[in-house]
């Protein structure tokens, strides 16, 4: 069972009353008189992290990809709670000066500040993240329109290729292994991005579990489907020339998760406002596709037109 069946079968109709959780069928709780904007993530080692060997980087990218969900709406975080389950070794002094010292520095970075938490004692390491922000709207998902663009942000595929390096699985000098391993601890959300959104798009989506596997979740209750571009979707200089080093194909690295771009689509009439941005902002926005009925199936085409078969849409939460 997957976490939509999951939702759907037990937990769905408890929110029936409360619109503001929006049918838990999107990233975040959005109560609209109050303006009042909550997501929740929980992240366990061995399975959202491989070890605490590095409990400064793996903090920061725990509370990177928690604000995401808040960014990818167009909103500004502004509080988190941290609730964490560990023991004597994963709290020791040590380690909880490299987290408070992580966690000091995130706030700075992204104005966000601590407003409280939990710790219970476990042999299991865990963590729990409660971001809030406050919006007089927000970006829904399923708002999509036959024909909208589809965009991402940033690059794709470097947070995986740093999770492949960190479990031996890949081999490269130790420039790109120190980049690649950055990436994939310190995800470059679009902070930046956040107040622009609005503007242009029409839904929105984090990059969490992969590129494909989001762009379904972002149009699921719509009759609606996608055609995309491989060799639109954008990668960095590095990740090119390691594949064509090792002559490795994009398509097996594009759609693995832990990207934490923003998956967007927006009306082809918004495609000026979106490039002008892009180049105030110095930031990278890709067009990748476009939204099409769903009487068409949904696609991927390489340079030659030609549909390409995905052996991985991406991470799938299943119990």
């Amino acid at each position: 069972m997957n976490e939509f069946e999951l939702i759907k079968n037990y937990f769905q109709k408890l929110s029936k009353k409360s619109p503001s959780s929006l049918n838990l069928n999107d990233d975040v709780f959005f109560d609209k008189k109050n303006k009042l904007v909550v997501s929740i993530d929980t992240y366990t080692e061995g399975n959202h992290f491989i070890d605490f060997k590095k409990p400064d980087l793996v903090i920061k990218k725990i509370i990177r990809s928690s604000i995401s969900d808040l960014i990818c709406k167009g909103v500004k975080p502004k509080y988190y709670f941290i609730s964490g389950s560990g023991n004597k070794k994963s709290f020791s002094k040590y380690n909880l000066l490299k987290i408070s010292k992580s966690l000091n520095e995130e706030q700075k970075k992204y104005k966000i500040f601590l407003g409280g938490g939990d710790t219970v004692f476990s042999n299991k390491l865990s963590f729990t993240i409660t971001s809030i922000g406050f919006a007089n709207g927000i970006i829904y998902r399923n708002k999509a329109n036959v024909n909208d663009d589809i965009y991402v942000s940033g690059n794709l595929g470097d947070s995986y290729f740093g999770l492949l390096i960190l479990k031996n699985e890949i081999k490269v000098n130790n420039l790109l292994r120190k980049y690649f391993i950055n990436q994939y601890f310190m995800p470059n959300v679009q902070f930046k991005l956040t107040d622009k959104l609005k503007k242009f798009s029409n839904t929105a989506i984090d990059i969490s579990d992969g590129l494909f596997t989001d762009l379904d979740k972002m149009i699921n209750m719509q009759k609606l489907s996608y055609k995309i571009d491989l060799k639109k979707i954008p990668i960095s200089n590095n990740l090119k020339k390691v594949l064509n080093l090792k002559k490795k194909s994009k398509i097996n690295y594009i759609s693995r998760g832990d990207d934490y771009q923003i998956l967007f689509s927006a009306s082809k009439s918004k495609r000026g406002i979106i490039n002008r941005i892009s180049s105030n902002l110095g930031l990278k926005i890709t067009k990748i596709g476009i939204i099409q009925k769903n009487i068409e199936k949904s696609i991927i085409v390489d340079h030659n037109n030609v549909v390409i078969k995905l052996k991985n849409k991406g991470y799938f939460h299943n119990f």
